[in-house]
Protein backbone atom coordinates (compact mmCIF):
# COMPACT_ATOMS: atom_id res chain seq x y z
CA UNK A 1 0.00 0.00 0.00
CA UNK A 2 1.50 3.30 -0.66
CA UNK A 3 0.80 6.45 1.28
CA UNK A 4 -2.44 7.96 -0.55
CA UNK A 5 -4.45 4.86 0.02
CA UNK A 6 -3.71 5.08 3.78
CA UNK A 7 -4.20 8.40 4.07
CA UNK A 8 -7.19 8.23 1.87
CA UNK A 9 -8.96 5.22 4.49
CA UNK A 10 -8.29 7.59 7.28
CA UNK A 11 -10.11 10.36 5.69
CA UNK A 12 -12.62 8.49 4.78
CA UNK A 13 -13.00 7.19 8.26
CA UNK A 14 -12.44 10.32 9.74
CA UNK A 15 -15.74 11.69 7.18
CA UNK A 16 -17.51 8.76 8.42
CA UNK A 17 -16.97 9.40 12.41
CA UNK A 18 -17.87 13.04 12.25
CA UNK A 19 -20.86 12.48 10.29
CA UNK A 20 -22.33 9.77 12.65
CA UNK A 21 -21.41 12.51 15.57
CA UNK A 22 -23.49 15.17 13.97
CA UNK A 23 -25.78 13.06 13.83
CA UNK A 24 -26.15 11.88 17.16
CA UNK A 25 -25.94 15.47 18.25
CA UNK A 26 -28.73 16.59 16.10
CA UNK A 27 -31.25 13.46 17.56
CA UNK A 28 -30.00 15.03 21.28
CA UNK A 29 -31.15 18.47 20.28
CA UNK A 30 -33.97 17.17 18.37
CA UNK A 31 -35.02 14.99 21.46
CA UNK A 32 -34.22 17.87 23.93
CA UNK A 33 -36.76 19.96 22.00
CA UNK A 34 -39.82 17.47 22.02
CA UNK A 35 -39.40 17.28 25.18
CA UNK A 36 -39.94 20.63 26.04
CA UNK A 37 -42.62 20.73 23.54
CA UNK A 38 -44.51 18.34 25.80
CA UNK A 39 -43.81 19.34 28.72
CA UNK A 40 -45.20 22.69 27.97
CA UNK A 41 -47.85 21.28 26.37
CA UNK A 42 -48.70 19.68 29.31
CA UNK A 43 -48.37 22.81 31.73
CA UNK A 44 -50.47 24.44 29.33
CA UNK A 45 -53.30 21.90 29.53
CA UNK A 46 -53.49 21.39 33.37
CA UNK A 47 -53.81 25.43 33.67
CA UNK A 48 -56.20 25.99 30.87
CA UNK A 49 -59.88 24.66 31.67
CA UNK A 50 -62.88 25.35 29.60
CA UNK A 51 -65.29 28.47 31.08
CA UNK A 52 -67.93 25.99 31.27
CA UNK A 53 -68.19 22.23 31.14
CA UNK A 54 -71.56 22.40 29.26
CA UNK A 55 -71.72 25.94 27.63
CA UNK A 56 -72.57 25.63 24.19
CA UNK A 57 -74.27 21.96 23.79
CA UNK A 58 -77.73 22.87 23.76
CA UNK A 59 -79.48 25.68 21.77
CA UNK A 60 -82.51 27.72 22.49
CA UNK A 61 -84.43 28.88 19.68
CA UNK A 62 -87.63 30.43 19.94
CA UNK A 63 -89.89 31.69 16.90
Amino acid sequence: MDMSSIMGAQVSQLQQTVSLSMLKMSQATAAAGAMVMLQDFANAQASTQAPHPTLGKQIDLSV
